[in-house]
């Protein structure tokens, strides 16, 4: 993907917003991290995911927490909105959903670490919680992807 500038971001300060009706990892945008001298680690949270389950086509319903630490480039959150809502159609189970929103972003922003929570609400008496992360080998925010991942609590249910 592209990086873009200010001037290239195409939702942020439109007059109108088309929503769209299924999966498009071409919705994210992104800018440039003003002080990438810096480890800043940057959460988002999405309370208000929606996907379908793929055998049932039945809407899931959950919150996602996307934690990193930029590089060069930062996500803009309204083109993170509109890409999580391309999801409301799409059939994927939760482990996979998780797995795409994380590769979707490191291919975008190229970060030093990202992690992502899935908290999804309870389906005939289970609550399903994938956790993934990826650290760039530079650094050694690679080992701290493992540590995070080995070191998780699942009964916690966040991060």
């Amino acid at each position: 993907m592209k990086p873009r500038t200010r001037e290239d971001l195409t939702h942020l300060g439109s007059a109108r917003t088309d929503y769209p009706a299924d999966y498009d990892p071409r919705l994210l945008e992104s800018f440039e991290n003003r002080h990438p001298d810096l480890d800043t680690m940057v959460t988002l949270r999405c309370p208000e995911f929606t996907t379908l389950c793929p055998i049932t086509g039945q809407p899931d319903f959950g919150e996602l927490v996307i934690r990193y630490v930029p590089a060069k480039r930062l996500v803009e959150s309204k083109s993170l909105k509109l890409y999580l809502f391309s999801f409301r159609n799409h059939g994927d189970f939760h482990e996979d959903v998780c797995n795409v929103v994380l590769k979707d972003l490191r291919a975008l922003l190229a970060p030093k670490y990202i992690e992502l929570r899935g908290l999804f609400r309870p389906r005939g008496g289970i609550a399903i919680h994938p956790f993934v992360a990826w650290g760039a080998a530079r650094g050694g925010w690679a080992a701290i992807a493992k540590r995070r991942l080995l070191e998780e609590d699942p009964a916690a249910g966040r991060s």
